[in-house]
């Protein structure tokens, strides 16, 4: 029978108290703990082991599994899922946040161990053996306060990317940032992160938080958005018209679209996931560059085509291409590029035919682009608009089943080869025509498919 983690980390903590030293649990886990969060079914935990050798400790943790070492340098190891690790020394040694020289002392204090943790609500440790807390820096009390406050000002800006952590910290548990904390962090210069590492914190804050807003508003404040997205940055305070926007501008509006956005995700697998969140941030990234006034009203003429540039270059910036054999990078276009067409098709659509959808599903999956327009109808408070033309949309979609992809081709290259047709541009050129009268219906069998192409021949 497989052992949970928690037991595992406790036989550990046994362990290490016969060897004469003390093992706790330290970190996330015992903050979501203390927050009584639902439990993780792979629950992420972090043992650090006190008063025993770096030999030693390895030594120990050999009977529960294979035992992998993440940099011996660092003294930390990897057993059936927990995280293992002597007491640490950081010393600052260059830029970035792997610009440290870190060395393990069983010796340390509890307290000087907690004190290179980035928030006092991270710096709380627990005896599985004892059930007893460790929290010298408060950090229970300000769980309470819903405060998010930074351990140690001096130590606080050598990883820049703790300002991230901050932001996607605030908006998952939503939590104040405190004065001092804010300040350290708006003084922080992020150009030594790398984009993986931007992207990490960026994931977190869009799939755990269930209002991401407050993540994105803090990083505004911060001058993240500044440093970081100025793609995003140009939403701020760009006027829209307000019968249609009573919200305010494109970056208030952006933000009540992904907060809608993280209500329609919890069916899909992740990489869709991510595709509808990056579709709510980036739909809009247009406007900046197209609205003007114009016949008594603010208009935005063209802003989904002339959203793609800025969209793909928000992507570069977090380094987003596919991420599990899914395209993000290409839906995420996509839906920028045609999210107002659920909306424009509902208002003529007798006169809108199968094909278009059939076409349609070509550049976007239409499924998830329906989930992101309807957040876009929806993210436009105060105020009552009426989001059915996205229901429409879906329902058509699915009649044709062609909600996730286009119709697969009923001729291919084999059938016109078998018909005596040379191998060459030619084949091609009859293929492409064939499927064309088979996105507009007039083909839906393999003999018709044949037949077409023999009248092309």
């Amino acid at each position: 029978m497989t052992q949970e983690p928690l037991e595992i980390a406790t036989l550990i903590a046994e362990d290490a108290r016969a060897a004469g030293g003390r093992a706790l649990i330290v970190g996330g886990w015992v903050r979501d703990r203390l927050l009584e969060l639902p439990e993780q079914p792979a629950p992420n935990i972090d043992l650090e082991v006190f008063g025993v050798a770096a030999d030693r400790t390895r030594a120990l943790l050999e009977p529960f599994g294979r035992v992998e070492a993440v940099g011996e340098s660092f003294q930390v190891y990897k057993v059936a899922g927990i995280d293992v690790s002597l007491p640490r020394r950081d010393s600052k040694a260059g830029r970035g946040h792997r610009g440290f020289f870190v060395t393990g002392d069983p010796d340390m204090t509890i307290e000087d161990a907690a004190r290179r943790r980035d928030f006092t609500v991270n710096a709380v440790s627990w005896d599985p053996l004892t059930d007893e807390y460790f929290d010298p820096f408060e950090g229970r009390a300000d769980l309470k306060r819903r405060v998010l406050r930074m351990v140690d000002r001096t130590t606080f800006p050598d990883d820049s990317l703790r300002v991230l952590r901050a932001v996607q910290f605030a908006a998952r548990f939503e939590f104040e940032l405190d004065a001092e904390t804010r300040e350290v962090c708006r003084a922080i210069p992020l150009d030594d992160l790398p984009a993986e590492r931007i992207w990490g914190e960026i994931e977190k804050l869009l799939l755990l938080a269930a209002r991401p807003s407050i993540g994105f508003a803090l990083a505004m404040d911060l001058g993240v958005v500044d440093k970081l997205f100025p793609e995003l940055k140009a939403l701020d305070t760009c006027p829209q018209e307000p019968e249609w926007h009573p919200e305010g501008d494109v970056w208030v509006h952006t933000l009540q679209v992904i907060d809608r956005a993280r209500t329609r995700i919890a069916d899909l697998p992740r990489p869709q996931q991510i595709t509808v969140m990056l579709g709510a941030v980036c739909h809009d990234l247009g406007k900046p560059a197209t609205t003007a006034f114009s016949d008594g009203r603010m208009r935005s003429i063209d802003h989904e085509d002339q959203g793609v540039a800025p969209t793909l270059a928000f992507l570069d910036r977090i380094n987003i291409h596919s991420i599990d054999g899914y395209d993000v990078r290409r839906q995420v276009a996509g839906i920028t590029a045609q999210h107002l067409k659920p909306g424009s098709w509902f208002k003529v659509r007798e006169e809108v035919g199968d094909g278009a959808f059939r076409r349609l599903a070509h550049k976007v999956d239409l499924e998830i682009l329906a989930r992101v327009a309807k957040s876009d109808c929806e993210g436009r408070q105060p105020g009552h608009f009426d989001c059915s033309a996205m229901d429409w949309f879906l329902e058509r979609a699915r009649s044709l089943g062609v909600e996730h992809k286009p119709p697969a081709p009923i001729l291919l290259g084999r059938h016109l080869l078998a018909l005596g047709l040379k191998p060459g541009p030619r084949v091609g050129e009859i293929l492409k025509a064939v499927y064309e009268k088979q996105m507009d219906g007039t083909i839906t069998e393999l003999d018709q498919a044949i037949a077409a192409a023999k009248q092309l021949l």
